[in-house]
């Protein structure tokens, strides 16, 4: 159950999409001066060393972050935003750690605003706790050593009736996939004007497809406007390795699905979406794609 550590893929593809996604969205909803409430759902650690063991070991920060923060081109707004958002925690030229959505979330956010992170790992956890402490930023942020899936309820509706909600499982259990439809199922519920976003890996399973197929179906029978984004970097399949063996070339590609988006957000991908696919490519293969509703 816990053998996931995001530290292994921070910074890489899909984090740049979720991150990008992120920031454009909270940029929007905090310009209004009623207090936010962020929901994130698994939390990780919160901060990540990109010269630590775990993200050197995968280099996947190479073909994400990296290569945005080297490109010789001007970026589209959203790309620039996402790109300071992470200069912000470095000094100096070289970029060594990797803010997570925890830390980029705080960094938006005002006095006012609240942020709930969930986390089950009790290595993650421990780091997200000394992480978050070190930010001083006393009631703002609660860590909580809950199931996200199931704690995110106790707070919804918000008090100020403003929420985001992030959820961005690991899905290496098969059961993630309907529980995070259960969940934002019971959220919409709970909370019906709440931005719900998940962010989604796409690779050969068929809970996979089926997610954002019924995050839609879910969508549009509560009247609900959605925006559906998707990133693919290289070939979905099978290669052959070195030793001759065929294997798949890790993940491929993402989404992020979004209920009840800021109404900015669709413009704000039409551009970012181009690019993030032109600069993070890995093979020929490299699309993106953009859908809404409602």
């Amino acid at each position: 159950m816990f053998s996931y550590r995001h530290a292994f893929h921070a910074g890489n593809h899909a984090d740049v999409l979720k991150h990008t996604v992120l920031i454009a969205a909270l940029q929007h909803l905090t310009q209004k001066d009623a207090a936010l409430t962020v929901l994130d759902t698994h939390a990780g650690a919160g901060l990540y060393r990109l010269d630590g063991d775990y993200a050197s070991t995968s280099g996947e920060a190479a073909d994400g972050i990296l290569r945005l923060l080297a490109s010789p081109q001007p970026l589209t707004p959203a790309l620039q935003a996402y790109v300071d958002v992470v200069r912000a925690f470095n000094q100096g030229a070289a970029t060594r750690t990797y803010p997570g959505s925890p830390f980029i979330t705080q960094h938006l956010l005002r006095s006012h605003d609240k942020l709930k992170l969930f986390e089950l790992h009790p290595t993650d956890l421990r780091s997200l706790a000394g992480n978050v402490a070190q930010l001083e930023a006393g009631r703002q942020v609660a860590v909580l050593h809950e199931d996200g899936f199931e704690g995110v309820k106790k707070f919804l509706p918000p008090p100020a009736r403003r929420a985001l909600l992030l959820c961005d499982p690991s899905y290496e259990i098969k059961s993630d996939y309907g529980r995070v439809l259960d969940m934002v199922a019971d959220s919409l519920k709970r909370f019906a004007t709440g931005t719900y976003a998940v962010w989604y890996p796409i690779i050969p399973r068929p809970e996979a497809h089926d997610l954002p197929r019924r995050l839609k179906t879910m969508a549009t029978k509560a009247g609900k406007p959605w925006l559906h984004a998707t990133l693919t970097v290289k070939n979905s399949k099978l290669v052959e390795a070195a030793d001759g063996e065929k294997r798949r070339p890790g993940l491929p590609a993402s989404g992020m699905f979004l209920i009840n988006p800021p109404f900015t957000l669709k413009a704000a991908l039409k551009d970012a979406l181009p690019q993030m696919a032109e600069l993070l490519q890995q093979d020929k293969h490299a699309a993106h794609s953009l859908e809404s509703g409602g």
